[in-house]
């Protein structure tokens, strides 16, 4: 086994958010990924129709304020608008923030959810919430108790084309963003390194003292150990692990991956325009890994919570956002692929109304979310909040409105049952609605 470990990130309730993956044998080459490649097999199998589409998910974790953004309130008290002014937008009617010039210029491509909310101002619980569609069974939990989206769509989904994951985090593993009683094998393919330089995606490495000649040994000899089960093996369960552990096998050894993940590829003035930081690079890779067949991309942005100095902060943080996520829509329209690539950005909660001691309390009452692509309704504002940015004023929606148009964009089935560690089935959504103003 290997442990890869990557940066950490924190929050006010002290819990680090550090990557962790743990690679697990090819058989006896020190290998990982069978498990990750059966979903889109088994959905053809049944004769289900399969989808092409792709979500790539910016979260935003710590709880991004959507009053300084998306939702801001220019006629409130000085105590809740705070410093940042609106801005309008290429859509009539639709101010955001002036932090936010890019976009503001491509609205007509985004749009913006401004009623969702749900109850709990935890960390832990409100991203278990907002990445599985479920609330935390405890405040303390800190392993997901239902399976992430990524990890439903790997298991559903599977990769949309063969030699690569179906499911990537960066840059590092989605605290909730795992797999829970799906298995490891459903967990995201996890990059580290710095994508502002020529990262190396070390998971793509061979085992330490493993080279290609020594793998196709010990890849032979599996296969005589296997033909060895296989003969024994009267369920045919022997012939699926042979089928998927080649495939893994091509994942690493063979050369689609490491194109995707190769961005010295990428002319240097595109890179530019998505920012040469750390978000940006990491749109710009979550572009080149849907573009080459990967269904599932969560990129985690951290540090967003700001109980202080939040204006400093924010202007700080919110243009390279703003370069990333304007240049990442407009890159995927430039290459025709924006209808079948869904870009959705939003965090664990909002921020409360009131500012205190320069900064913004946890607030799950109000926040918003930023949708493009996928083939949804584009250049419109679903839903409101008060006057003070308390909560939903019109069309209230809850994380699981979100997920369900996840879904709908996938081609999931939210009704489909899994059976849990006990047996139990349990259902990949059992609450909310694909949001009809998106989904037409």
């Amino acid at each position: 086994m290997l442990d890869v470990f990557g940066s950490r990130f924190g929050a006010c309730d002290g819990v680090s958010r550090r990557s962790f993956l743990r690679v697990g044998a090819l058989g006896m080459a020190g290998l990982a990924l069978p498990e990750l490649l059966k979903g889109r097999a088994e959905a053809a199998k049944k004769g289900d129709a399969v989808k092409d589409t792709a979500v790539i998910q910016i979260f935003l974790f710590g709880g991004p304020t959507h009053l300084e953004t998306y939702d801001l309130k220019p006629d409130a008290p000085k105590e809740i608008r705070g410093e940042f002014k609106p801005i309008p937008t290429n859509v009539d009617g639709v101010s955001i923030s002036e932090y936010f010039p890019r976009q503001a210029r491509a609205m007509d491509k985004l749009a913006i959810v401004r009623s969702l909310h749900h109850e709990t101002a935890d960390h832990g619980s409100g991203t278990h919430w907002t990445m599985t569609g479920f609330p935390a069974a405890s405040s303390f939990q800190r392993a997901n108790d239902r399976p992430s989206v990524g990890s439903i769509a790997a298991k559903l989904r599977g990769p949309n084309a063969s030699g690569v994951p179906p499911y990537v985090s960066m840059p590092n593993m989605p605290f909730f963003g795992s797999a829970s009683y799906l298995g490891a094998g459903y967990n995201p393919f996890n990059v580290e390194g710095d994508p502002q330089g020529s990262s190396r995606v070390r998971n793509l490495d061979l085992a330490g003292g493993l080279n290609m000649g020594r793998l196709e040994d010990r890849k032979y000899l599996l296969s005589k150990l296997d033909r060895i089960e296989s003969e024994r093996d009267a369920t045919g369960t022997m012939d699926g692990i042979d089928h998927f552990t080649s495939q893994a096998y091509e994942m690493v050894t063979g050369p689609a991956a490491r194109r995707a993940f190769d961005m010295s590829k990428e002319d240097p003035r595109l890179r530019d325009r998505y920012g040469r930081s750390p978000i940006g690079q990491r749109c710009l890779l979550a572009r080149r890994l849907v573009e080459a067949g990967v269904t599932f991309v969560t990129i985690t942005e951290g540090n967003w919570d700001h109980h202080g100095s939040i204006f400093p902060q924010c202007k700080q943080m919110l243009p390279p956002l703003d370069n990333a996520v304007a240049t990442l829509v407009e890159d995927l329209h430039d290459r025709g692929i924006a209808e079948r690539v869904l870009v959705l950005v939003w965090g664990e909660f909002g921020r409360s109304p009131r500012i205190s001691n320069g900064g913004r309390d946890h607030w799950p009452g109000a926040m918003s979310a930023l949708v493009a692509g996928g083939g949804l309704k584009m250049g419109q504002v679903i839903g409101a909040t008060n006057r003070k940015g308390e909560s939903p004023s019109e069309r209230p929606l809850r994380p699981e409105d979100m997920l369900q148009t996840v879904y709908h964009v996938l081609g999931i089935d939210p009704l489909h049952e899994f059976a849990n560690e006990s047996g139990r089935p349990m259902p990949v959504l059992n609450s909310g609605n694909p949001i009809s103003e998106l989904v037409g």
